[in-house]
């Protein structure tokens, strides 16, 4: 019997969410203070990469006869899903300025994408308000 590759790994599937635990100790040594500028931006770093390149996500590849792309599950803002062409769309999308505008109209296309995509940014301000020595409260 085959099994899907969720619950093939040792922590069965869990392992794609270490971001949002990650998030959470980000959120407790913003309100502990215990951890110094160094390891709030640590911390906003791994967030930002799991964003991009491991919280599940919508595809949104554009695809011909459909508006609003590719609904298949991806992994990350910048990585398409399963279809190799999704990948390659997707970061294309990054440097064509003319399809600039449908790749960041579909950072906000559902509550998924949503989500993720305010957790990077997020996290991208708050490695920045860390590494500003004025701003930091403590």
């Amino acid at each position: 019997m085959a099994t899907s590759g969720a619950r093939s790994s040792r922590l069965g599937g869990l392992g794609q969410w270490w971001g949002v635990i990650v998030a959470a100790l980000l959120i407790a040594a913003w309100i502990n203070k215990a951890v110094g500028p160094t390891g709030v931006s640590a911390l906003s770093g791994l967030v930002l990469l799991w964003c991009f390149f491991q919280a599940p996500a919508t595809c949104a590849a554009p695809v011909r006869g459909r508006r609003d792309g590719c609904r298949n599950n991806a992994t990350g803002l910048l990585m398409g899903c399963h279809i190799r062409q999704h990948r390659w769309q997707k970061l294309k999308m990054l440097i064509l300025r003319r399809q600039l505008r449908a790749f960041f109209a579909g950072l906000f296309s559902d509550g998924k994408a949503a989500l993720v995509t305010l957790a990077a940014i997020g996290s991208f301000l708050s490695g920045i308000v860390a590494l500003v020595p004025g701003m930091v409260v403590g």
